[in-house]
């Protein structure tokens, strides 16, 4: 991305309500964003990115940031093009390809290819500036999805992490603040990436419990409850659509007719300030 990712202001505007009065149990709440409401730039020729919350130019002081997510935009990057060397700070930057291959190279020396099927990590730390391009020669574009995460650790050395990724129904986790040998490792320690795929028709694993959820639907659908029990109305989602998820909302999941993979954030607090 071509802007610094270290300055952020205000909170989700979806979080969870109160059932009532009187300090009660807050209810949860799954704010369903389509894909069409998402806002589009093309920051240079041959880019195309379509972003989940305000950026840049698109600003919206209700939409600034879910959780502890500062951005998760889909990229389209045609051959030939890309980001040219820019700066990041204090942001954990995530990467998962959905089509074709994206080359990325920064000055702390780490080069690599990212091709469907592997998650990347950088963690910006005090400071890193790398490139973000098309696989050079490539006669296809590249598609990719990239969420950018506040830390709970700032101002530390750059980090970076690459690894494939095994096809396989069920949860699998991508990345976690809790170390582990399966994932990579992001800097907040009550954060993790999972990915979700099920086969058609079939219902979702039990998804990991958190006070802020956020879906992103890679592929297929999903259908689901708003709340739990009879009074939660049926939804479905689609590629490309979101759904921000406070609370025990988003009940019962089920794949759509085509299967579904999905990504799934877990965070337990939302964004820290000062």
């Amino acid at each position: 991305m071509s802007v610094d990712s270290s300055a952020r202001d205000g909170q989700p505007s979806d979080s969870s309500e109160p059932a009532s009065g009187g300090g009660r149990k807050e209810r949860g709440r799954a704010d369903l964003r389509r894909s069409a409401e998402r806002y589009l730039s093309e920051p240079a020729e041959g880019i195309t990115t379509r972003h989940a919350f305000s950026f840049a130019g698109h600003y919206d002081p209700k939409n600034t940031s879910f959780g502890a997510l500062l951005a998760c935009n889909e990229e389209k990057l045609a051959p030939g093009a890309g980001y040219e060397a820019h700066r990041h700070t204090d942001t954990e930057i995530v990467t998962w390809v959905t089509g074709g291959a994206l080359a990325h190279r920064d000055d702390a020396g780490h080069a690599s290819v990212v091709r469907p099927g592997m998650v990347q990590v950088q963690s910006a730390g005090a400071g890193i500036t790398h490139t973000e391009r098309n696989l050079g020669g490539a006669s296809e574009a590249v598609t990719f999805l990239q969420m950018w995460l506040q830390p709970d650790e700032f101002g530390g050395a750059p980090g970076f992490g690459l690894r494939a990724v095994p096809v396989a129904d069920g949860l699998t986790l991508l990345a976690s603040g809790r170390e582990s040998d399966e994932a990579l490792l992001l800097r907040r320690a009550d954060a993790a990436l999972w990915l979700v795929r099920a086969g058609a028709w079939a219902p979702l694993p039990e998804l990991p419990a958190a006070p802020f959820r956020y879906v992103h639907v890679v592929a297929g659908s999903v259908g689901y409850r708003t709340v739990p029990g009879p009074q939660g109305g049926g939804r479905s989602a689609g590629a490309g659509d979101a759904i921000r998820i406070t609370g025990d909302a988003f009940a019962d999941p089920t794949a759509g007719e085509d299967g579904v993979e999905l990504l799934l954030w877990e965070m337990h607090t939302p964004l820290q300030f000062g």
